[in-house]
């Protein structure tokens, strides 16, 4: 029960910080910014939040030294995996869009994963 409760608050607060990270990087875009940029900065908005709300609400668990290192190391997973979506989509059809939908799902899944059993223990 208390995993099902965790991941349901772990896809909304995804949910909400893929807004984030979709909007700002579609934004910048719109406005002429380089599509690697502009995805760049989007995904660094929406992890900012991804961290503060994971830790405080998803997990409740304090934030440390420790466990921003742990979380950046899936940060550096699921980046580097976003972004080659990103570049094979804007390759394919011109735009960044289609690849960043597409690495949500596993990024969501690796990313519970790892928090709950590694970051946030």
């Amino acid at each position: 029960m208390i995993i099902r409760k965790q991941f349901f608050f772990f896809i909304l607060v995804g949910l909400f910080c893929a807004l984030i990270d979709i909007l700002s990087a579609k934004m910048l875009v719109h406005f002429g910014v380089y599509y690697s940029i502009a995805v760049t900065v989007g995904f660094l908005l929406g992890l900012l939040a991804n961290y503060i709300l994971h830790a405080k609400v998803t997990f409740r668990a304090a934030s440390s030294r420790a466990t921003v290192m742990k979380f950046g190391v899936v940060v550096a997973i699921n980046y580097a995996f976003t972004l080659l979506l990103t570049y094979l989509s804007v390759q394919f059809s011109g735009d960044f869009l289609g690849g960043k939908l597409l690495s949500l799902p596993v990024v969501a899944v690796n990313g519970f994963l790892l928090s709950r059993y590694w970051v946030f223990k």
